[in-house]
């Protein structure tokens, strides 16, 4: 099920919060529970039911295991490492059987000349994201920083239906606690309005900007070799605002989905194209799995404390591991690479002690986030070489004489006149206003008066979003695919 479809928006999660408010308020706590890890396990089989099989065999046995390191037949150091090398090799397999065999496959038959044909596997949806949350959980089960919990309390915690599918990567101190928190347990208006802005400002970014989008980039994609120079640059920055747009869109709605629920998922999206450098830009970008990376990978790699030289191997090899983690094309390895070594030559630049101006600092940044971008979009290496190769032909540098502005009721052929109304308008929103959070901490609920304002504002914006569904297909987030 999708966060903006018809059923989620109007049925699905009403009928969730109705009913779990109306348990709490007769103190039915644990069936509150259980209805919440029912209604997330209808919504991720919404999408293929045989996959929900899956899911519940992989909680059950990382559950499990970090039950084990509780008990204490496995006290022992010895017997502890064993156990988690288990842990991890179980997860890692069962992630690379699913969303790596065909990439090996053909890498196989490329290399070797072979034909080794297997049939099609599907990738489970949210497999990536369940994994690495479960991964997190083992590991720190086996530190000893994983409390004791209930197999519902950890049930809620992998399936809770606002992060399954694509996201925020959760760490288990964050979230499992404030299933047991009883200040948590009572409608509260205050998070159901800001919850709810906050979904629909998502759903504004989705539906209105990221999908629009979307149409350009895919057409200039697969008709690269017939473009021109500014074609070329606008279907470049059109993908640069559509995966800014889909996936900030995505994680406000589900942010915001939670909130309704009085549960507060962590922040995974801090206007990155703000950012000052390339590591300021993994702050910021997928937060969470930034902090999965840097925790799991970079540090148990060594981070910086065995060498300048080990410190830099290792942020290749983290960024590397990323790039992978994204999908199973070498592209996405070199996309991961790039911002490995862009990561490495920002801390060579640190010690030149030269200061340059913000504003350069973030343009630099955000043409380098740009040019990669096309790396990431492309299908195959010809599609991102046919974008790379006319973004610098002068000799094809055509400006269309006309824009018609009837395109946008006609003519759809012609796309320059919307995508020339909308790029300004996603360029202001990116970087001159304040991101969805921002606006959301801002609103003053308390206020009857602005509360109306703020009222009518977002019901406005809803029914548009409504009205652009109704017309066109909904779309999956981009992120689904990882």
């Amino acid at each position: 099920m999708l966060f903006n479809s018809i059923q989620y928006i109007l049925v699905f999660l009403p009928v969730v919060v109705i009913l779990y408010y109306i348990m709490l308020k007769y103190r039915l706590i644990f069936a509150s529970q259980i209805w919440l890890i029912i209604a997330s396990i209808v919504f991720y089989s919404w999408w293929d039911p045989k996959y929900t099989t899956l899911l519940l065999l992989s909680m059950l046995m990382n559950f499990s295991i970090g039950n084990c390191f509780q008990a204490k037949i496995f006290q022992d150091d010895y017997k502890r490492k064993c156990l988690l090398i288990f842990g991890l090799t179980l997860n890692i397999l069962i992630l690379g059987y699913y969303k790596y065999t065909n990439f090996f496959i053909d890498n196989i038959n490329h290399i070797f000349g072979t034909d080794i044909t297997i049939t099609k596997i599907v990738l489970p949806l949210g497999i990536s994201f369940f994994t690495f949350t479960q991964i997190a959980y083992i590991v720190d089960a086996y530190k000893r920083e994983a409390d004791e919990y209930s197999f519902s309390n950890y049930l809620l915690f992998v399936t809770f239906f606002p992060h399954l599918i694509a996201g925020p990567i959760l760490h288990h101190k964050e979230i499992m606690p404030q299933f047991n928190e009883l200040k948590r347990k009572v409608l509260r208006y205050d998070n159901i309005t800001k919850g709810l802005f906050l979904f629909i400002i998502g759903l504004f970014k989705k539906t209105c900007l990221a999908d629009v989008l979307s149409l350009y980039v895919a057409n200039g994609y697969c008709n690269n070799t017939n473009i021109t120079t500014l074609e070329a640059w606008i279907i470049m920055l059109c993908y640069t605002l559509q995966i800014y747009f889909d996936f900030s869109g995505y994680t406000d709605m589900a942010i915001g989905s939670a909130k309704m629920l009085n549960i507060d998922l962590p922040i995974n999206f801090n206007s990155p194209y703000k950012a000052i450098s390339v590591q300021d830009f993994w702050k910021r970008w997928h937060i969470t799995l930034s902090r999965f990376l840097r925790d799991y990978i970079y540090i148990p790699l060594g981070g910086n404390r065995k060498g300048e030289l080990r410190a830099y191997s290792n942020i290749l090899t983290t960024m590397l591991i990323g790039g992978l983690w994204h999908g199973a094309s070498w592209l996405f390895v070199l996309w991961g690479g790039l911002h490995g070594l862009a990561q490495c030559i920002h801390k060579l630049y640190l010690k030149t002690k030269i200061q340059i101006p913000k504003w350069f600092a973030i343009f630099i940044t955000f043409m380098f986030v740009n040019f990669t971008w096309v790396i990431f979009r492309a299908q195959n290496i010809n599609q991102a070489k046919g974008i790379y190769q006319n973004l610098f032909n002068i000799n094809n540098f055509i400006i269309p004489k006309t824009y018609n502005l009837d395109f946008i009721f006609k003519d759809s052929g012609n796309m320059y006149s919307y995508i020339l109304l909308i790029l300004p308008l996603s360029l202001i929103i990116v970087f001159l206003c304040k991101n969805s959070l921002e606006i959301i901490n801002c609103i003053n609920i308390n206020s009857s008066k602005k509360a109306i304002v703020y009222g009518i504002l977002f019901a406005f914006l809803f029914i548009i979003c409504l009205l652009k569904i109704s017309i066109s297909n909904y779309s999956e987030f981009i992120y689904f695919n990882f």
